[in-house]
This record gives C-alpha cells, sequence and structure tokens, in this order.
C-alpha cells in the first residue's frame, strides 16, 4: 500500500490475549477426585500393609472425629460471611460441651443435651455479636476473650454441679446419656468378610462403605444433613442472599433496605449455636461425659477447614473429613498408619508440582513442590514407623500444610472483619 508516493507497511493484525481457563470444582470433578484417592489409598495400602487406611474402623472413627470439626466450621461460615470473624468457635464449643452434657444429666434425656449444647453455644455467639456489632469491638480480640471466657465459665459451673453429683468431679460429668445409633446390618454383613480379603480396591470400598454405614449416632446423621441444608439457606434464598450481602459490602445491602446489625445478630447467634452442637457431639457422642479440655483445639481446626473450604459448605466439608480422617488414624496403630500416609502425601505433592508445570506453566514452583515431595518420599523410605510424639499432632501438621497449599485460591467475603457503622460511607 503507496501513500504519497511511499510504501507504508500493513500493520500486522493485533491478537487479544488468550484468558487464562479458570479451574472449577463441579461435582464431576469432586467425585474423579474422590474416585483417585480411593484408588491411591488403596494401591498404599498394598504397598505397606496399612490396613487401616481403609479399614471400617478407621472410616467410622475419621466420619466421628469430623463432626464436630464440620460444625464448628460451618458455624464460622455462617458467622464470616455475615461479615464477623468468629475465633471464639472454640470457646462457644466448649460452653456446648458443658452444656450438653449438663442437659443430658438434667432431663435424663439426650436429645435435651443437644438442644442445650446449641443453646450454650449460641449464648456464647451473641456475647461475640453484641461486642462486634453493637459495640464495634474488635473481632479478633472478642473471640479471644470468649475462648477464656468460656473455659473459666465451666470450669467454675462444673465445680457448683458436677463435682456434687455421684461419678462426677470438678473437671469432669457423670456419665451421660448417649443419642442412638443406627446401621444398616444387611449391608454390614455382607462387606465384612470381602474386607477381610484385603483384595486391592474392592476390600477397601467394602471398608469404606461399612465405616459409614455401622454404627452411625442420629447426631452424625443430623449433622451431616446441615451441609446441603446451609448451602441451600445461604445460596439459595432471599434471606441468604442478604446475609452473604451484609459480609460482601454492607453499606450497599443498606442502601437496598437490608438491615445489615439484625442479620450480623442472625449470622453469629446461629454460628454459636452450630459450635456448640459440635461440643454437645463431643460430650454426648463422642464420649461418655464431659471433660475438661474436651475440645483440643477443634473450634480453631474447624476455622481452618473452613477457610480450606474456601468459604464454602461442600469444601468445608471436605477439609473436615481430611482433619477427621488424620486424627483418626493417629489413634487407631498411629504410627503405622501415619506413616504409610506419607506416602500419599508424597504422591499427592507430586501430582501438584505435575499440575503446576503443565497446566499452569510455574516452572519455579513445581520445582519447590517436587523437591518437596522427594523429601517426603525419602522421609517414608528411611523410616519404618512414627514416633508417637509426632502422631498425636499429626491434624494440626495437616491442617498448617493443606492451609499452606490451598492458600493462593482463597477468596474471603469482601468486608470479612471490616467495623460497620449504620450509615458509613463506601
Amino acid at each position: 500500500m503507496s501513500e504519497g508516493g511511499l510504501a507504508v507497511a500493513e500493520a500486522p493484525p493485533v491478537e487479544e490475549p488468550k484468558k487464562a481457563r479458570k479451574f472449577k470444582f463441579t461435582w464431576q470433578v469432586m467425585l474423579y477426585a474422590l474416585g483417585g484417592l480411593i484408588l491411591l489409598l488403596s494401591f498404599t495400602r498394598v504397598v505397606t500393609g496399612a490396613v487401616d487406611l481403609t479399614s471400617a474402623g478407621a472410616i467410622n472413627a475419621a466420619v466421628a472425629l469430623a463432626v464436630p470439626i464440620g460444625l464448628a466450621g460451618l458455624g464460622g461460615l455462617w458467622s464470616e460471611r455475615a461479615g464477623v470473624v468468629n475465633i471464639g468457635l472454640e470457646g462457644m464449643m466448649i460452653l456446648g460441651t458443658w452444656a450438653g452434657a449438663w442437659g443430658a444429666i438434667h432431663f435424663g434425656n439426650p436429645w435435651a443435651g443437644v438442644l442445650a449444647g446449641a443453646i450454650g453455644g449460641a449464648l456464647g455467639g451473641l456475647l461475640h455479636a453484641l461486642a462486634t456489632v453493637t459495640f464495634g469491638v474488635d473481632h479478633i480480640i472478642s473471640g479471644v476473650a470468649i475462648n477464656i471466657l468460656g473455659l473459666g465459665v465451666t470450669q467454675y459451673l462444673s465445680k457448683v454441679t458436677f463435682a456434687t453429683m455421684p461419678g462426677g468431679g470438678d473437671a469432669q460429668s457423670p456419665p451421660v446419656p448417649k443419642p442412638g445409633v443406627v446401621s444398616l446390618p444387611w449391608i454390614g454383613d455382607q462387606l465384612k468378610g470381602l474386607e477381610a480379603k484385603q483384595w486391592f480396591l474392592l476390600s477397601d470400598l467394602s471398608g469404606i462403605l461399612r465405616g459409614l454405614t455401622t454404627n452411625v449416632s442420629l447426631l452424625t446423621i443430623l449433622a451431616i444433613l446441615l451441609i446441603p441444608l446451609t448451602y441451600y439457606v445461604l445460596w439459595r434464598t432471599a434471606f441468604g442472599l442478604r446475609l452473604r450481602s451484609c459480609g460482601e459490602s454492607p453499606t450497599a445491602a443498606e442502601s437496598l433496605g437490608v438491615n445489615v446489625y439484625s442479620y450480623k445478630y442472625v449470622a453469629v447467634v446461629i454460628s454459636g449455636a452450630l459450635a456448640g452442637l459440635g461440643g454437645a457431639f463431643l460430650s454426648l457422642v463422642a464420649a461418655s461425659a464431659y471433660r475438661e479440655g474436651q475440645t483440643g483445639g477443634r473450634g480453631f481446626i474447624g476455622l481452618a477447614a473452613m477457610i480450606f473450604g474456601n468459604w464454602r459448605p461442600g469444601g468445608l466439608a471436605g477439609g473436615a473429613v481430611l482433619f477427621g480422617y488424620t486424627d483418626g488414624l493417629q489413634l487407631r496403630r498411629g504410627g503405622e498408619s501415619v506413616h504409610a500416609l506419607l506416602l500419599v502425601v508424597a504422591i499427592l505433592i507430586a501430582a501438584m508440582a505435575v499440575y503446576q508445570l503443565v497446566g499452569q506453566n510455574r516452572t519455579r514452583a513445581a520445582l519447590i513442590t517436587g523437591i518437596a515431595a522427594i523429601a517426603v518420599f525419602v522421609l517414608f523410605s528411611l523410616t519404618d514407623t512414627i514416633p508417637s510424639e509426632f502422631t498425636s499432632v499429626t491434624p494440626h501438621i495437616t491442617t498448617l500444610l493443606v492451609l499452606s497449599l490451598a492458600a493462593q485460591r482463597l477468596r474471603m467475603p469482601a468486608a470479612d472483619g471490616v467495623p460497620y457503622r449504620r450509615g458509613q460511607a463506601k
């Protein structure tokens, strides 16, 4: 092409940069991941001989240990979706453990204890809401205060109630009535023999199914049902939309007529009730009585499960099962099972390194992750067992590891932890 007698080269067409495809966790992806994980656990069991990796007893224990963590995480989800950080979950769980045992003993009915545990946690949530929503106290400071208060209040109440009862004491209650359990014997009896044969995959599937259908507490079933119920209420109803808007942009929600204070109060009180329900599970189902220190930091692990789940019920449930599973393994042949779990971790980290290199083209990150996988595999190869001093902290180590690996994809509510006052500017 010429212009004024001079040849002008045409500029090459400008190509729009391709947008990176965002990976989404769909139900199909989750099912594939679950199937792959079962295959990996089956392979590891065959290689290491650690039969408890997929045994019915380990799965049953994992579910029982995951329930209080999941309920605490579910409580944190309700609170933080409304914009209130709740690290007082541990204290609310402590109140729930004491109230659950007291209610079951006082009324002679375990379900009265369940209700009392939820009310005890809700009172802690109400106090947290009063401090943070009404008086504008820093959310972290209020949460720490509730953790300390919950421990002190239950110590005092135990001394004036349980210590005067037969079989009780200053730091524990008498034995409590327990909620009933359900089983599917026509499934369990058929699968028991198949599990004992130790065949690849078939025996593992039998152990998992038997663990999920044998001696399952009714309170466990209730806790599991609360997960889809939470999803429906928060993501499929107008009430849930308004509540979540308070955690994303309370000023915008206020401009549309939403009573932000009321929704924050409701969310934090429900948060406390769910944490208290998790505490009641510990004293009524996981044990036969209330004991001081029974929560063992599960409120904090529940908070970590919520963060791991990216403030979503499905991811939260997965995180709770993960932490409950590692906790269950360390209780059953801890050294052998946790040592076998090192091989699983090494393979998963290696797979992540391959994904970072091929799927994300992140060479440096893939190199660091690959080195970590090799280090874990070397540790597995050079040892035969894990000392009991280390197996007891396996759930906490798992918490730190998972959060460090999942940190890059997290997205908390935009106004989570931000102080709010009616009529404030954006």
